[in-house]
């Protein structure tokens, strides 16, 4: 069981806010194999405080069935943050994710993300005046990475931030075991995310990072001792993974990978979700990238990838699927993700 405030979930598996990618449909997809939570992409909260058509447009309407969703911020500005938060609040978000942790330079460049966590005394600032801006039973939570290099300054800045979150009693705080200059780069250190646990002692702790397969998600919670895991890259185009995760983590035996009829079955799923979000033609952009993702499964990876790519329309990327995942073909085995690059097929040992 994992639990963020008041809410409670029956996998300590969450589906983290991407940039780019977790929109309401694919959210929703992710529920479809057992995602218990999901955050939205990171905001801006200038973007969402001052416009009314921006906020329309990246906060959209909620899903019934899209819930509990957190909402993450990004930030520079105490107050309008706390502003920003409030709106979330109001769009129908159940709980506000506050980002420290984006590695993008021009995210950095103006002091949002990342860049916070070598400012101690504005971070707990701006959680504080979050906290002030909304109930107290709305559940806030912080995102941060484990400091913005490897000096001793930054554990110690990573460190002050965590305790002032701590003593102002955020929900739950999620680590990426890497610094903002690794971005992505080089291995997670899953070893600080062990002594953060030990450190937040009974506050939720989530962590993240190099999670690809259901293994990767065991050996997290089982090294560590975090309350739960955050996946990010390892969901995109592989919803199976929470299916797998909640096999696994219950004792089970993985299933099979995805066959590339079910594959077909969950894109067109996805795609039909994302026309009635976004209409056909922004579909068809937006569903690009995730085709090129899903193409990972396909055992014909690289002529299905560049298949998607080459898609320019909604009725292009539909001549994709009904060539590409044809359900009357007899198609090799489909694959499972065992990390970046690495997959196995149906019968294979991950």
């Amino acid at each position: 069981m994992l639990k963020i405030g008041p809410l409670a979930f029956d996998l300590p598996v969450v589906q983290a806010a991407l940039s780019g990618y977790s929109d309401g449909p694919m959210r929703l997809i992710t529920r479809r194999f057992g995602a218990p939570y999901a955050l939205h992409e990171a905001v801006l909260d200038q973007s969402i405080v001052q416009s009314a058509k921006a906020r329309q447009k990246l906060l959209g309407c909620l899903d019934p069935q899209d819930h509990p969703v957190g909402g993450q911020l990004l930030g520079a500005e105490p107050g309008m943050m706390a502003q920003a938060a409030a709106i979330l609040v109001d769009s129908g978000y159940d709980v506000v994710d506050v980002n420290f942790g984006c590695p993008v330079k021009k995210v950095l460049g103006r002091r949002r993300g990342g860049f916070l966590l070598s400012t101690p005394a504005t971070a707990a600032e701006i959680l504080r005046a979050i906290r002030a801006s909304v109930a107290p039973q709305v559940p806030l939570t912080v995102k941060m990475r484990r400091g913005l290099d490897d000096s001793p300054q930054s554990e110690r800045d990573f460190f002050r931030i965590l305790d002032a979150a701590l003593e102002l009693g955020v929900d739950a705080v999620t680590v990426h075991a890497r610094t903002v200059k690794q971005r992505y780069v080089g291995p997670s250190r899953w070893d600080f995310l062990t002594r953060v646990k030990r450190h937040a002692g009974r506050t939720t702790i989530l962590g993240s990072g190099d999670l690809w397969s259901a293994h990767d998600i065991r050996r997290m919670l089982e090294e560590t001792g975090v309350d739960g895991v955050t996946v990010a890259r390892g969901c995109i185009g592989n919803p199976w993974i929470f299916q797998d995760a909640r096999a696994l983590l219950s004792g089970r035996p993985l299933p099979e990978p995805p066959t590339v009829v079910e594959q077909g079955r969950v894109i067109r799923e996805h795609f039909d979700l994302a026309v009635t979000v976004h209409g056909p033609r922004l579909a068809a952009r937006i569903m690009r990238k995730f085709g090129i993702k899903y193409a990972e499964l396909h055992p014909f990876t690289r002529q299905v990838r560049d298949a998607f790519v080459q898609a320019t329309g909604p009725q292009q990327w539909l001549a994709v699927l009904d060539s590409w995942y044809d359900p009357g073909r007899d198609w090799p085995p489909g694959r499972r993700k065992t990390g970046p690059g690495r997959l196995v097929a149906a019968g294979a040992t991950p």
